[in-house]
């Protein structure tokens, strides 16, 4: 990690740096880079690399075009993929204008910003993601084909788990990479993989995601496989999700419990923020099949609910699972929006709702219409997210102006 510009030419040297990314995510969360000389290093830490925005998708092209990328010296790793002679370094980046100004699009700047706010008002929060993926065969011409790469199901081993030397090579090369995976495994639907991180404060958190989702990419590019993140590739299997752990707490107060009032803010405003963390009309045929949820709702161990608690080892329940989102999420939105949820629940001591302690897919019609249903489409979702006051105070306009008309070209 490197935190002063000075230390900067060293590391590039002691590493045979060649090449720099500076990268960055669109408001959809695909990487975009552009890469430049070590020579061009200062002038990227003193007046940014210019950019124009109007040909990234998902910017706003009716303000100003011009951009520059300014490299967060703190995400400095290195891609081990990459020759070892002449390597490859990569930054994360701040996005701004000529002038300094932040870009409103820049969603880990608003990322950042939320952080420091709860910060402020003594509230602190780790993230952990659980990612999801399948992992495709390609055929004889290299192009991508939706036939699984193995016909295993949850936790299997070889020889139904093809895929396991594959996220073997993905987490040793997040690793190399400052990456720490806490554990993979084979998922519940044929070439479905799992891989999920530590604990760590939310922007570490979400660059690891984006970091993920390249590095899945590639190593299985190198593979001859094609992975894809989509919510819902296979339409009679499981679909892709991006479960999110949340452990909020009161800095120097750690014996005060505000887990149940965060919940309950998530809660209250879930439904608003569906759009964010389900951002394509494939997203609504995951929601509601094998596991994932349609109901605003909690438990402490129930897999079909919106919200679970599960006991860890001691008996504490201190982590908040979010089952909806997934893998096409943008998760410095996401994180944004849930830690501003929470951190509203807590703000305004709202009371957590009793438990849904059954199963919801087995339930009757009855029990089910005691509950309040997340939107049910992406038009629903985004029609929701526009009526609300929750919403438009984070969110830029124009942000949720882009979503709602990519998904309309998308139909």
């Amino acid at each position: 990690m490197i935190l002063e510009q000075k230390e900067v030419m060293n590391f590039f040297e002691e590493n045979d740096v060649k090449f720099i990314r500076l990268a960055f995510s669109d408001v959809f969360s695909v990487q975009k880079n552009i890469s430049i000389m070590p020579s061009e290093m200062k002038r990227a830490m003193t007046t940014g690399i210019h950019i124009e925005s109007i040909s990234v998708e998902g910017a706003d092209s009716g303000r100003r075009t011009d951009l520059y990328l300014f490299p967060d010296l703190t995400t400095a790793t290195l891609l081990p993929w990459r020759p070892q002679s002449g390597r490859v370094a990569r930054f994360f980046c701040d996005i701004k204008y000529a002038d300094g100004t932040p870009y409103e699009l820049d969603c880990r700047h608003m990322l950042r910003k939320t952080v420091r706010q709860l910060l402020n008002s003594g509230i602190s929060c780790t993230v952990g993601a659980e990612c999801e993926f399948y992992l495709f065969k390609t055929d004889e011409n290299g192009e991508n084909t939706s036939v699984p790469f193995d016909n295993g199901t949850y936790l299997d081993a070889e020889p139904r788990d093809k895929g396991q030397n594959v996220r073997r090579e993905i987490c040793l090369t997040l690793e190399n990479m400052g990456v720490s995976p806490e554990s993979s495994q084979h998922e519940v639907g044929p070439g479905q993989n799992e891989i999920d991180f530590r604990h760590s404060d939310p922007l570490t958190s979400a660059d690891n995601v984006i970091t993920l989702k390249s590095v899945v990419e590639t190593i299985a590019a190198q593979n001859g496989l094609y992975a894809t993140f989509q919510p819902k590739p296979l339409p009679k299997h499981a679909g892709n999700g991006f479960h999110i752990n949340l452990i909020p707490y009161k800095i120097n107060e750690t014996d005060k419990n505000i887990k149940d009032s965060f919940i309950a803010g998530i809660l209250h405003h879930c439904a608003e923020m569906t759009a964010f963390l389900n951002p394509s009309s494939e997203s609504y045929l995951r929601l509601g099949e094998h596991n994932a949820p349609s109901y605003v709702s909690w438990a402490a161990e129930n897999f079909g609910q919106l919200i679970r608690v599960p006991e860890t080892t001691g008996g504490r329940r201190n982590t908040i699972e979010l089952r909806s989102p997934d893998s096409c999420a943008n998760p410095y939105i996401a994180y944004t929006l849930l830690l501003m949820a929470g951190f509203e629940g807590v703000e305004k001591e709202l009371e957590l709702p009793e438990p849904t302690n059954f199963n919801l897919f087995g339930a009757d019609a009855k029990r089910l219409a005691a509950l309040s249903r997340l939107p049910r489409t992406f038009d629903e979702a985004i029609e929701t997210a526009k009526l609300s006051k929750f919403i438009h105070r984070i969110i830029p306009e124009q942000l949720i102006d882009i979503y709602e008309n990519r998904n309309m070209h998308n139909r």
